[in-house]
């Protein structure tokens, strides 16, 4: 998955990670910060009545099915729980099922595990499965994830704790995304109560998670409360009651992090890297990361349809100055769309994909070149920007000036933080545009996953880029069930993606979270997104 926020993914060391994550000062490269990445904080010493934590955005949303982006995330990864868990190692182990088994390519059966209750009390059941994955497939649900169950022509209750998807042509990818949004499970019975009021500002949401939504006051706070019937008691929580604050202005954010007006927070941001390591009031925090800041190209029938064109703006951009001016100096440029973080399945083979990759490569003078060799000296880019976040107006000036440095006319368009977000849910909110910066992020540690978004048709396929081969390729990969022949055939996707450029790579860094001096046990890293991180932050001393 593809969303506006900016902050990119992990490089560990020239082995990468390890199951147990990343340790050790890490160089990208001259003129980069050095830093160490690991997959959590030291643990807590005791338990706490309350912690606030800092989100940079609002959520739109605390509707499961709607969940796309960095905010309503971190709260549902609490409050939520999927079929599969996510840990913050980025390895894949079993959540509210115990086992999954693939006894035919055309099926998968979920054996759901017993005693799980809602945070109203009522028992999960395969029917709840059924509803929560049917209300994804639905098209009157209007679900970002629908595309995750486009193979999927029957979801059926084959037992009291068995569930039993069944399809249309073979899909590993669909068994691994059972670990993100799209195997979130809710009651069906809340579901159907709740209706349009589901998950909207002043609703309600009913899961199965470590938290419960207690109330949500628009343009103010989010509050959730211990579950005390979590099944999980390797996850009951050490903080009582956990109150998230929406803050937009970089400066402001950081703020609550040096006043202790907020606890921690996730994604700190990157003006603020060299601020924050310094700080006797808290300690920021490196943890591995599946993302990586790219340009995705928005229009291939403009100028930017050129090959040339692509290769050229590539070519002029440099990388390692943009990581000084937009991730704090800490990062290393992109080979591939897709980080390193995102290979987590198979650690010991990522370096050698990379290797098989070239290196960027930054020459003004053979990108003005291929400028004029494709004709497009003078040709219009239209670059969307935004102060969502002020990584992408660094960025954008950055390619707006490199741009022109090899004759292209960038023309940067500014829109709301909203208008920003629109351009990945609504193709009407691309038109006029040629580029927008990005993120590159897995939701599972599969590289696979992301590269799913070049096939033709898909719904992150923002351009409507089409490769009928890269087509086919996908297919052979997700049709391969060992992990290392599916790697394999996914670092071919990668090369053809790195060749032809429907999104040009710029940088990786490591996923940050800042914790104050008084709280500790946060894991660091993406896999927050859906694993119940709030559940193990308690007191520090």
């Amino acid at each position: 998955m593809r969303t506006p926020r900016l902050l990119a993914a992990l490089v560990c060391t020239a082995a990468l990670a390890t199951v147990t994550g990343c340790s050790g000062a890490t160089q990208p490269g001259a003129g980069s910060a050095a830093y160490t990445v690991t997959p959590t904080s030291p643990a807590a010493k005791g338990r706490l009545s309350s912690l606030t934590w800092s989100l940079y955005a609002e959520p739109y949303t605390l509707d499961y099915a709607q969940a796309f982006d960095y905010p309503p995330n971190t709260v549902l990864a609490n409050v939520c729980e999927q079929l599969l868990r996510v840990t913050p190692e980025l390895r894949i182990e079993p959540g509210l099922a115990v086992k999954w088994e693939n006894p035919d390519p055309l099926v998968w059966i979920y054996t759901l595990r017993p005693g799980v209750t809602f945070h109203d009390g009522s028992t999960m059941t395969a029917d709840d499965v059924v509803a929560s994955l049917k209300r994804q497939m639905d098209p009157a649900t209007g679900s970002p994830w629908g595309s995750a169950f486009k193979n999927v022509k029957a979801v059926e209750k084959t037992g009291p704790l068995q569930v039993t998807l069944r399809l249309t042509k073979p899909d590993v990818l669909l068994n691994e995304l059972m670990a993100a949004s799209p195997g979130t499970i809710e009651s069906a019975a809340f579901l159907a109560k709740a209706g349009k009021e589901y998950g909207v500002p002043g609703g309600k949401v009913n899961c199965t998670g470590p938290y419960a939504l207690d109330t949500w006051q628009q343009g103010e706070s989010i509050t959730l409360k211990k579950h005390p019937g979590y099944w999980d008691k390797k996850l009951t929580p050490k903080t009582d009651t956990v109150r998230f604050t929406f803050v937009e202005d970089p400066s402001a954010r950081t703020n609550t992090f040096l006043s202790g007006t907020a606890d921690g927070g996730y994604m700190v941001p990157s003006s603020s890297l060299a601020q924050l390591r310094a700080t006797n009031k808290g300690k920021l925090y490196f943890g591995p990361n599946t993302a990586a800041a790219n340009l995705a190209v928005l229009d291939f029938q403009g100028t930017l349809g050129d090959l040339k064109v692509r290769q050229a703006l590539s070519m002029a951009l440099d990388r390692k100055n943009i990581i000084k001016a937009a991730a704090g100096g800490v990062g290393t440029p992109a080979k591939a769309p897709t980080a390193r973080g995102a290979w987590s399945l198979l650690p010991e083979r990522t370096e050698g994909y990379f290797k098989d990759l070239p290196e960027p490569v930054y020459d003004v003078a053979a990108a003005k070149e291929l400028v004029d060799q494709a004709g497009a000296t003078g040709k219009k880019v239209t670059l969307a920007t935004s102060t969502l976040a002020p990584e992408i107006s660094v960025v954008a000036n950055a390619v707006q000036a490199a741009g022109r440095q090899i004759g292209l006319d960038v023309q940067l368009k500014s829109v709301s933080p909203e208008a920003y977000s629109s351009i990945f849910v609504d193709k009407n909110a691309r038109k006029g545009l040629d580029l927008v910066i990005t993120n590159g992020y897995d939701n599972t540690p599969d590289p696979l996953e992301f590269y799913q978004y070049f096939r033709t048709g898909d719904f992150g396929n923002y351009g409507n880029w089409s490769d009928p081969g890269y087509d086919a390729a996908f297919d052979r990969a997700n049709t391969a069930v060992d992990p290392g022949a599916r790697a394999d055939l996914t670092a071919e996707l990668q090369k053809i993606v790195v060749r032809e450029l429907p999104t040009i790579p710029l940088y990786e860094a490591p996923y940050t979270v800042f914790l104050g001096s008084r709280v500790t046990g946060a894991p660091t890293g993406i896999a927050q997104l859906y694993y119940p991180w709030a559940a193990t932050i308690g007191a520090a001393h």
